[in-house]
């Protein structure tokens, strides 16, 4: 009987490991998990993530109507549905995912009630986001093939914001090197600067919306490199990082 309950016992642990790392590869950085997962999909992705057809860019939206507005109680609530095709476990991830913009800024995600634009998440095949508010029903994909974890759930939600990534913004080239040679001929136009406003903050290797060091590379060598330090860390996707909340606030002004 003891034998018998030892060989059970080891069992569910196995069975725990196997689902942990199943569903925990934290070592891969958010360019590897997003990328792979959205290899293939039919639909044309800006920068690997990003809705082509209706994306914007809010942090220099000059009319504010692709930012989400601020409510008189001071908070800016951010509608949404959820699709059913989610599981119990997904829909915790996501909502602990949320939780961290409520704790950190005036963002709040609220369930739809009548509001005309809001976010519609689903399961759609890839992980990707508009930038900024598009209007209407917007949808954020997040496929429950690859995208349903803590750091990606926050970094498509950071796009809906109005942040594009990292690497690309304007002043860009003073922080990193782009290795051209080691980038997919097809995949160049991922690493076009953009006219950004940076809000007044440095340039952050530690964001959660930085792609890794061997983003869209056709070779496995870097493509993205920190400069003057190479060794810097990019690519995470554990949590927000302390300047990725300053810019929440400072764009939304919390």
């Amino acid at each position: 009987m003891e034998s018998r309950a030892s060989l059970y016992i080891l069992v569910l642990l196995l069975g725990f490991s196997q689902a942990f790392y199943l569903t925990q590869p934290e070592e891969e950085d958010i360019t590897t998990r997003i990328l792979s997962t959205n290899k293939g999909f039919s639909e044309p992705l800006l920068e690997g993530d990003i809705h082509v057809k209706r994306s914007r860019t809010a942090v220099i939206c000059t009319n504010n109507n692709c930012y989400w507005k601020k409510s008189p109680n001071g908070l800016v609530e951010v509608p949404y549905i959820l699709s059913s095709a989610f599981s119990s476990s997904d829909k915790t991830v996501i909502s602990n995912a949320m939780s961290s913009f409520h704790n950190k800024t005036c963002i709040r995600f609220i369930s739809r009630t009548n509001q005309t634009d809001y976010l519609s998440i689903k399961s759609n095949g890839a992980c990707y986001s508009d930038v900024g508010k598009s209007g209407g029903a917007q949808v954020v994909s997040l496929s429950q093939l690859g995208c349903i974890y803590y750091g990606v759930v926050q970094h498509e939600l950071n796009h809906a914001l109005g942040f594009y990534h990292e690497h690309v913004r304007s002043d860009r080239d003073n922080y990193v090197t782009i290795k051209w040679n080691n980038i997919d001929p097809t995949m160049t136009s991922n690493f076009n600067l953009k006219n950004t406003n940076n809000l007044n903050t440095p340039y952050d290797y530690s964001s959660v919306m930085h792609y890794g060091r061997t983003a869209f590379s056709i070779n496995g060598l870097d493509t993205i490199t920190p400069i003057p330090d190479p060794s810097v860390k990019i690519g995470q996707r554990q949590e927000l990082s302390n300047i990725d909340v300053r810019r929440i606030n400072t764009l939304y002004k919390c």
